[in-house]
């Protein structure tokens, strides 16, 4: 069963990427993403309801509830999709790869939480990685700025994720179920997203063709519904260390579809970028130093 939970949400968040690609282009952004979550936000509620946990959060709350949909479910994805404008889809999930190294950098200087060493390593390793990923495109368009825009933007976009967590985090501390908080922080970032879009005069006319719409479709209920509900049943039966290990898979389903889809070439910077990246995700998470623990473990429940 544990298998089966991280097989699934490797393979739907690995695969938003290239939906979120085939989002742009007629529609704004902000429209997609409003449209995204406000579908998502109804059924995450929904399911809230069915499972008969409280609906509403305390008054302490909500001040955190506006920052997670800001940060989360607004800034976040506006970058995203912008990016993959600029950026091929797998290049981005790669850089998004890193977001648990964003997470702990946050953590300590935002809540205070100690910094580990294998922490700093992981990230020095995760940078190069991106490095080494776009050297192609950097050595292709070294002189163009819609490259290092992308990038940029890409990087901003996995710092407000980031923020997104310490936040969800800190409410779940306060013992507010994430299925709760992320549906009324859903529903926060999509009405943000509907009144700049009407204050910007964007139009809400949607794409009306089957790729958007079923973009649309994969992104709201199994990339943002499906994919938050078997991350976390798979948080609660292996702990949330071990859960957040999927990210490192990630790259691999993202630039096998890119590959697929948008035609990313492959070169040996490329390669060792992506194995940078992955051995950066690992070396933040103590993996190697707690192999022997899990082994024992496993051995002891047998």
């Amino acid at each position: 069963m544990n298998l089966l939970l991280y097989l699934t949400t490797v393979l739907i968040w690995g695969t938003t990427w290239i939906a979120i690609k085939w989002q742009t282009g007629v529609v704004a952004p902000p429209v997609s993403i409003a449209f995204r979550f406000i579908l998502a936000s109804i059924v995450m509620l929904a399911l809230v309801r069915l499972t008969r946990r409280p609906m509403r959060p305390p008054r302490a709350a909500w001040p955190l509830l506006a920052g997670q949909g800001l940060a989360l479910f607004c800034c976040n994805f506006l970058c995203f999709y912008y990016a993959e404008q600029i950026v091929p889809s797998g290049l981005v999930a790669v850089v998004f790869s890193t977001a648990p190294l964003f997470n702990a950098l946050n953590g300590r200087i935002f809540m205070g939480r100690a910094l580990q060493p294998s922490a700093i390593v992981g990230a020095v390793l995760g940078l190069v990685g991106i490095l080494c990923l776009f050297a192609p495109q950097v050595a292709e368009h070294a002189g163009d700025r819609t490259m290092w825009l992308g990038l940029g933007i890409t990087l901003v976009g996995t710092m407000c994720f980031s923020v997104g967590n310490l936040l969800s985090s800190r409410m779940q501390s306060m013992g507010l179920h994430p299925t709760v908080t992320n549906g009324w922080a859903m529903l926060i970032g999509a009405s943000v997203l509907t009144v700049g879009s009407l204050a910007a005069g964007f139009s809400f006319q949607p794409e009306w063709t089957p790729r958007y719409l079923g973009a649309l479709l994969y992104l709201a209920v199994p990339g943002s519904v499906i994919g938050f509900t078997t991350y976390l049943l798979l948080v609660g039966r292996i702990g949330p260390e071990r859960a957040a290990y999927c990210t490192v898979l990630f790259p691999f389903v993202a630039l096998a579809v890119s590959t697929v889809f948008e035609g990313y070439r492959w070169s040996v910077p490329a390669g060792v970028g992506l194995a940078l990246v992955v051995l950066g995700n690992l070396v933040a998470f103590n993996v190697f130093r707690q192999l022997p623990n899990w082994r024992a473990r496993e051995r002891s429940l047998r």
